[in-house]
């Protein structure tokens, strides 16, 4: 194999073509901490799945000798981080044959050792630069994940982007298409381009071509300030041999990571690059496509918001690993054993679970949830040196029967981990009622250099050293894999309070979901489209309150008014058997609606169906005949940039015949364009008839796309094309037509695609 990739065939209709993902973490194993939090957990995950389907996938990243952190709080509840070193021999990785890879890292020579680790059938090749033959700054490039300053980061993401591809090529791998979890991978592309050019005679436009083809990208990031931004100047002194190994000016390189009419000078934007070069993309929820189309779209100015080509795949998990054994067992003998990997199943023989079965399923895990809360929390206290005597309260801490609120997740800002304690007296009389026993277990992790993050955990963990709150509310340290397993198969209900629309996806509702919790959240990320009235409960979102104070004091209180009116009330109404039949027709329909929605196989279905095959395709056309594709596919570029200042049009619309008046909703209307297209033939563009209501603005709103056919040229070298369009709302009412390059290749439009339109705007009504 080159680094270029295998040759690729045309995958049948459901098969997943050889992939290779790259993520600069993956959430394996609780012993293995190579993850910080849902990104890393996800690429585990995902890895799992297909380890279960036995597709075709291998996994790229790196081994990070000290791993991300471990956290113990002092006694002020102040987050202090310690750092384990992790020895590869450890978890039985096998070192891939050969002295391992080297990579040029500015004027120097980068050393990285690879392993191998086995994730079910699926291999996931590790980097490694902790290896001899390196300075002492090389081999602590993989010292820790998501350490050091901005360089350190940029010397990680070129060995996991641009080595990891010459792991693969070491390993004897020979994937078709490369997806990067994350821009964090994205200097792969310039690795593929390098050789493309080096060794099969591309110029850099044709190499970006072909490249772009293979190349899929996912973003989870739903605002800028998550994105890795790198200056100028470290670009400079890092990919200036990169630059004249395919003879491109480093500023040709820059605007790969700009948006169209930034400086040349700008901070390189690792998620443009990955929008740049990827043919097929994707957001992580379908909420999170509409942010990620806003937030990209100065990408594709020249196409409305939502034809910015951002598809959703929603997050799933890997559902075995997440569900308590009780719940599993209970699916297995009413769906079958492969519920977990089968979309197919009949969802509807849930019904039969009685509410008897389904209720004595949820108990054994919070019994567990509770033990181990004990135990942990008893450690915790005595490794800051409180003495055994004074730990006997630990054993009363948490009740096996009250209602159980379970809080885990990454740290930040906007997650509002703190939400319920904004009303004190309100969450008070709530923990503390002797009739309806309500408890609170609460994890997270701040990063390292959040402050903010800690402040948050340090009110947390002082609030859970209240005397009076101490039996009812616990913060556990050293949030993992295996506390969040805990916690989801134990909880009753699973809260989630982020500023919506700032949660891309979040995965650990998902998870409750699966051991029979409820969730209690925002309706943000996944939740926003699993939701339906009675699978849960939402919280209200003041998204129109521009005062975040404010907002968040109106978003409290309506959490605390569904905890009090709703939630709380209904698991404690039981009938004579003590079983709260009301909550646990809600399980019921969380299990049957949500289930679905959050399996790995659906996930990974999504992917093979909307990305992997298209690209697979887009693939095979680029690089057929050494690549005649990209080559044919640069030179129509050329060609319509060459002609795109004589390109014109103007459109008419007319009544069908026998069309009335006022025009109604389902009436019809002709419209005609007639185009003049300089050096560009009819079959070398689309022109597309919109349609749709006009907003206040004068725009049409979400218009409907319709192709418009050619009828004829005429004498003064206009061609002449046809439409029809049936008016589909009440209201004002308009259209316009388009012309734009037509695309061959099968992957998306590329950014700053030109688009002509006719002006004006035409108004029906």
């Amino acid at each position: 194999m080159g680094i270029g990739g295998a040759e690729p065939e045309a995958p049948g209709p459901t098969a997943m073509p050889p992939v290779a993902y790259f993520s600069p973490e993956f959430g394996v194993s609780e012993v293995i901490p190579q993850y910080s939090g849902g990104l890393g957990v996800l690429a585990g995950d995902y890895l799992k799945v297909c380890a279960d389907e036995a597709q075709p996938l291998v996994g790229v990243g790196l081994f990070y000798h000290h791993g991300y952190f471990h956290q113990r709080l002092d006694q002020a509840g102040w987050q202090q981080e310690s750092y384990r070193e992790l020895d590869p021999s450890e978890f039985s990785f096998e070192p891939v044959a050969g002295e391992g890879i080297e990579l040029p890292l500015g004027d120097r020579l980068l050393r990285a050792r690879v392993w191998r680790q086995l994730v079910g059938s699926v291999p996931l090749y590790l980097l490694d630069t902790n290896v001899p033959e390196n300075a002492d700054d090389l081999r602590g490039i993989t010292d820790r994940l998501y350490g050091g300053d901005i360089e350190h980061r940029l010397r990680q993401e070129i060995l996991l982007g641009m080595g990891g591809m010459r792991a693969l090529v070491a390993a004897g791998e020979s994937p078709v298409l490369f997806h990067s979890n994350e821009g964090h991978a994205g200097f792969l592309i310039l690795e593929r381009i390098r050789h493309l050019v080096q060794d099969e005679s591309l110029t850099f436009e044709e190499a970006v071509e072909a490249a772009r083809a293979a190349t899929v990208f996912t973003t989870h990031t739903p605002v800028p300030a998550g994105i890795d931004h790198f200056p100028m100047e470290l670009m400079a002194r890092y990919f200036q041999p990169f630059c004249d190994s395919v003879e491109i000016p480093l500023e040709r390189l820059m605007a790969l990571g700009h948006f169209p009419g930034q400086a040349a000078d700008a901070p390189f934007n690792m998620a443009v690059l990955g929008l740049r070069v990827s043919g097929h993309a994707n957001a992580v929820s379908r909420l999170h496509q509409q942010v990620s189309q806003h937030m990209f779209h100065g990408l594709w100015p020249n196409l409305f918001q939502q034809e910015v080509p951002i598809q959703a795949v929603t997050n799933g998990v890997h559902a075995r690993q997440w569900a308590s054994p009780e719940m599993a067992h209970l699916l297995d003998r009413y769906l079958g054993p492969r519920w977990d990997v089968h979309a197919a199943v009949d969802w509807s023989r849930l019904r039969a679970v009685s509410k008897l079965e389904l209720w004595d399923a949820r108990q054994p895990g919070r019994r567990r949830l509770v033990a181990e809360v004990r135990r942990r929390l008893r450690a915790a206290e005595s490794s800051r040196g409180v003495p055994e005597e004074e730990l006997t309260w630990t054993d009363e801490v948490l009740d096996d029967h009250a209602l159980t609120i379970g809080f885990a997740r990454r740290v930040a800002e906007y997650k509002r981990g703190a939400l319920l304690f904004s009303q004190p007296e309100r969450l008070r009389r709530l923990l503390l009622n002797p009739e309806h026993p309500v408890q609170l277990i609460i994890a997270g992790k701040a990063h390292p250099v959040d402050d903010q993050g800690k402040h948050i955990i340090q009110a947390l963990a002082q609030a859970a050293h209240d005397p009076q709150l101490r039996r009812h509310l616990v913060f556990v340290e050293d949030y993992d894999i295996a506390v969040g397993r805990m916690l989801y198969q134990g909880a009753d209900v699973w809260l989630n309070t982020p500023r919506r629309p700032m949660e891309a996806c979040g995965t650990s509702g998902q998870k409750a979901a699966l051991s029979g919790a409820l969730n209690l959240s925002i309706l943000d990320g996944w939740w926003d489209e699993a939701f339906d009235g009675d699978n849960g409960f939402a919280i209200p979102s003041f998204e129109e309150e521009l005062d975040l104070g404010r907002r968040d004091h109106l978003e409290a209180e309506a959490l605390f008014q569904l905890l009090e009116d709703q939630v709380v009330p209904r698991f404690f109404d039981r009938d004579e058997e003590g079983v709260p039949r009301g909550w646990l027709g809600m399980v019921h329909q969380s299990l049957a609606t949500i289930v679905p929605l959050v399996l790995g196989s659906r996930m990974v279905a999504d992917y093979i169906r909307q990305l992997y095959q298209p690209a697979a395709a887009a693939t095979a056309l680029a690089a057929v005949d050494r690549h005649r594709g990209a080559r044919r596919a640069v030179a129509f570029a050329d060609k319509v940039r060459g002609s795109w200042p004589e390109v014109s049009l103007r459109a008419r619309g007319f009544p069908v015949r026998g069309l009335a008046r006022p025009l109604a909703y389902g009436s019809e209307r002709v419209v005609e364009a007639l185009v003049r297209l300089g050096g560009l033939a009819p079959h070398e563009v689309e022109v597309q008839l919109l349609h749709g209501p006009v907003g206040a603005d004068g725009q049409l709103i979400a218009p409907r796309v319709e192709m418009m056919s050619v009828d004829e040229g005429t004498a003064n070298g206009h061609h002449r094309y046809l439409g029809r369009m049936a008016l589909v709302t009440q209201g004002p009412y308009g259209f316009t037509v388009r012309v734009l390059p037509r695309r061959r290749n099968g992957d998306g439009p590329p950014a700053e695609i030109p688009v002509r339109f006719a002006e004006p705007l035409r108004l029906l009504r």
